[in-house]
């Protein structure tokens, strides 16, 4: 590879911050493939379902998997793939699941209103009183944040069903948008710890055919449930977010470049047939 096509890759293997482009998603360039045709897998970072294609790089990425037929394959990638997925897929028929969890990066919030406008986004309205009454800086505080995505891909016919994969906060799919017998109700679980999520947002994003994107708010039951309304021939992306304190945010009175808030990413995209 050329130095300039490097630099490039490198460009954009670089995740934008929270701050930036808030959703990142696994972006499969057909969610539909036949057995043993290739499967590529862009990760993409932006806003409104539309974002740029990153690189790989493998200091930023801690889990890149597929799981079809209940194994679980890890994925083999070079730095500076574009797609950053990419495999052949199994000679069996079935649901492939593709896991993506990333290394902690670090934003920082330059202006207070950004945080809480991000806050009031993503529904955290105590984070404001929690923050002051933490006493941490409005000023050029640092926020770590992690990725957790996951991506269903119909191989042949597409039967079979999602699991829980142990990641830190994930969606599971409760129903399968490619099995014949779906009803147009895409039923997802929302787990953080291992635990249900109960009444927690979700941020679902609908890109019909001529790529006009609707955002919708759903929120999770008492179960950490949620059953959301899909369209045939509509992409779907589910987006949650967990924030929480950083560990040892109390010392960053001693450590300027501590953060002091971390948040959690969760995505979830699937393709529902015509």
């Amino acid at each position: 590879m050329s130095l300039s096509r490097l630099s490039i890759a490198l460009f954009c293997a670089l995740p934008l911050g929270p701050a930036l482009g808030h959703e990142y998603w696994l972006s499969p360039e057909n969610y539909q493939v036949e057995k043993g045709e290739d499967i590529a897998v862009n990760f993409r970072n932006g806003e409104n379902f539309s974002g740029a294609a990153y690189s790989y790089l493998p200091g930023k990425v801690t889990r890149l998997e597929v799981i079809a037929g209940g194994e679980t394959r890890p994925v083999t990638a070079r730095a500076g793939d574009i797609p950053a997925l990419q495999i052949t897929a199994p000679e069996t028929e079935g649901l492939v699941v593709a896991v993506l969890e990333t290394a902690p990066a670090i934003v920082t919030y330059t202006e207070w209103e950004k945080f809480l406008s991000f806050a009031d986004h993503k529904d955290f309205p105590d984070a404001a009183a929690e923050h002051a009454a933490s006493g941490w800086p409005q000023d050029r505080f640092k926020e770590s944040y992690t990725r957790h995505a996951k991506s269903l891909i119909a191989v042949g016919d597409g039967r079979g069903a999602d699991a829980a994969v142990g990641l830190e906060t994930e969606f599971v799919a409760l129903s399968n948008p490619y099995a014949p017998e779906f009803d147009g109700r895409m039923k997802v679980a929302l787990t953080y710890q291992g635990e249900p999520r109960a009444d927690a947002q979700i941020e679902v994003f609908d890109r019909a055919p001529d790529g006009t994107v609707t955002v919708t708010l759903q929120r999770t039951d008492a179960a950490g449930e949620a059953v959301i309304p899909v369209s045939a021939g509509h992409d779907y992306l589910l987006d949650a977010v967990v924030l929480r304190p950083a560990a040892e945010a109390d010392k960053v009175a001693e450590t300027p470049n501590q953060p002091v808030w971390e948040t959690l990413w969760a995505a979830l995209t699937f393709h529902v047939p015509r």
